[in-house]
């Protein structure tokens, strides 16, 4: 056997190994910033709506909008209140990557957002759980900013999970996204 005829061999065993593709997005939420949040919303509402299963990984900062102002959580330590204090308590505090300026730039936004009749951040998270996006909160940041599940917001499709549990199930989807 010749040597491309080894790897052309070599190469459709591989593939025969791999999970077969979905129609499915897997989206990594890192950003806790107004603008990119929305647009993770956007692309996973329309991707449901052309058909696609959706699945948001929340990690480090994008896990602070799916905190509920709401509710609070006891027994943290120090660092986990800190942490809880310093970074925004849900949805309504987060602010624009871009030209915040002291959080006016994001007021404008959510005001000219408003008159446009271009749905809040709350309201998207809201549609994407109607739509039944699937959104899992990474583990290991939930523990590493001191944030518990019974801190987050009620939303249909949400659990806490590792990594390598995201990356299994990303493996198989047809677009994967940073965002």
């Amino acid at each position: 056997m010749s040597t491309t005829q080894a790897a052309m061999e070599q190469q459709q065993q591989a593939a025969a190994r791999m999970p077969a593709v979905e129609n499915k997005i897997s989206m990594v939420v890192f950003s806790g910033d107004l603008d990119k949040l929305l647009a993770s919303l956007i692309i996973a509402t329309g991707a449901v709506a052309m058909g696609m299963k959706v699945k948001l990984f929340f990690t480090f900062w994008g896990t602070a909008a799916l905190r509920d102002p709401r509710k609070t959580a006891r027994g943290k330590n120090l660092m986990s209140t800190m942490f809880g204090f310093m970074l925004p308590k849900g949805a309504p505090k987060v602010k624009l990557s871009k030209m915040n300026m002291g959080g006016m730039g994001s007021a404008m936004m959510k005001m000219l957002m408003k008159k446009k009749n271009v749905a809040s951040l709350e309201e998207m998270l809201t549609l994407a759980g109607q739509l039944g996006v699937e959104i899992c909160v990474c583990e290991m940041s939930m523990d590493l900013m001191g944030f518990k599940r019974e801190e987050m917001i009620d939303y249909p499709n949400m659990k806490v999970c590792g990594v390598a549990a995201f990356l299994a199930d990303a493996q198989t989807s047809r677009i994967q996204l940073f965002i």
